[in-house]
């Protein structure tokens, strides 16, 4: 009797000993497991977004005239608006630095003349004399070389009024007289000689030329395919050199873009879809697509419209660009925390106070890494077919909510 107790006692104990070692492997074994990566929840955006080359086609008149190989004085400058029937630039005429040269010369010896008169000067001179002391002192504070410029040719005028009325009062046949006459006629021949350029439109003047303007044409885009495009043999950053024999006037309010693209998002595009396009200097505009070339090879060359930083890429006839095909703004959500069940319904879990809780959600929009998630409403979660009792025991996702990785 007292062995057959002992034996049960030593079982008893064998199997206490056992349980121990079992539960202290276990502990063990969850103590040396890494524990649940968790995240927070906040707002974020994610995009999709596929880099491209594109040939900038502007609405431009290219301008040039019939002395072009005399060299050109500007009178607008780069990317200065001009309306319809304003002079853009003009060629100087024939002879024109010996003109200008003789008439430099008697400007000194008709201020010379007008300095040893000895009569006393009229209201007149005195009124002009005023207007050249006021011009010459709003040139102190001004910093825009055009504006310089235009205010020299202000006191020019006003120095060629004043010798006119200088001899105007001098006695007939006087050498101021006679050198404002020889002046005016030097001027005559210099002004009859020029040949001056106007704007055919409104818009924006630009002396960058690189032949093209009359080929990239943006009235009708039917003549773009990747063959003419390359042979083009165009830098893609590099800036069109200024011109010394001819101008342009471009349309400051519309520009296009054609963009050769073969990709999954390009065979899907459609006319008349937006998308965001982002510029080498990182500044994003909205386009839109016009017109869409489709190529042998599979390839598409998009078209897009855009009315924004147009005065920006005067320089340049291929640049490196982004487009931004879509991008949403939510709960920014790893995909790695999401899981789906067997309707195909996507799932979140929430880390609350040491465990954690279910959260149905609804994708928005996903990337490779990350999802724009909301809540469903009580209207969509009854069309999904839950009831209301399991409507009613659902946890909206929030911001901040403590979410679990898997």
């Amino acid at each position: 009797m007292n062995n057959a107790k002992a034996e049960n006692l030593k079982f008893l104990g064998l199997i206490i000993c056992v349980v121990i070692v079992v539960v202290f492997f276990t502990n063990s074994t969850k103590l040396l497991k890494k524990p649940t990566d968790t995240f927070v929840v906040e707002k974020g955006m994610i995009s999709y977004e596929e880099s491209a080359t594109g040939y900038i086609i502007r609405d431009e008149y290219l301008l040039q005239g019939e002395n072009s190989k005399n060299g050109m004085v500007q009178i607008k400058s780069e990317n200065e608006k001009v309306s319809k029937g304003d002079s853009v630039f003009r060629y100087y005429s024939n002879n024109e630095e010996s003109l200008v040269k003789q008439i430099a010369e008697l400007d000194e010896q008709i201020n010379q003349a007008i300095a040893e008169n000895e009569s006393p000067p009229t209201s007149d001179m005195l009124s002009v004399e005023k207007q050249i002391e006021d011009t010459l002192d709003s040139m102190y504070n001004e910093n825009e070389l055009r504006k310089i410029d235009e205010e020299i040719k202000k006191i020019e005028g006003y120095i060629t009024k004043k010798a006119q009325l200088a001899g105007e009062h001098s006695p007939t046949g006087s050498v101021v007289k006679s050198l404002i006459e020889k002046r005016s006629s030097l001027e005559a021949q210099l002004n009859s000689n020029a040949e001056t350029i106007i704007a055919p439109e409104s818009g924006i003047v630009s002396y960058r030329v690189d032949g093209l303007e009359e080929v990239l044409k943006c009235n009708d885009f039917s003549y773009l395919n990747k063959q003419a495009l390359e042979s083009y043999d165009i830098k893609t950053g590099a800036t069109v050199p200024q011109s010394s024999e001819r101008g342009k006037v471009v349309n400051n309010f519309i520009c296009y873009m054609a963009v050769p693209m073969k990709t999954e998002k390009a065979d899907g595009a459609k006319v008349g879809d937006t998308v965001t396009m982002r510029l080498s200097n990182t500044k994003e505009i909205e386009a839109k697509i016009v017109y869409i070339v489709e190529e042998a090879d599979g390839r598409k060359i998009l078209v897009f419209e855009f009315k924004d930083r147009i005065e920006e890429l005067i320089e340049y006839r291929k640049i490196s660009i982004d487009i931004i095909w879509w991008k949403f703004s939510g709960f920014k959500i790893s995909n790695s925390a999401i899981t789906t069940d067997e309707r195909d319904l996507a799932y979140i879990n929430k880390q609350s106070a040491g465990y954690s809780e279910k959260i149905l959600i609804k994708v928005l929009r996903q990337n490779e890494t990350f999802s724009i998630v909301t809540n469903y409403t009580d209207e969509e979660l009854v069309e999904l077919g839950f009831s209301d009792e399991e409507i009613s025991d659902m946890i909206d996702l929030k911001l901040h909510d403590e979410i679990m990785l898997h």
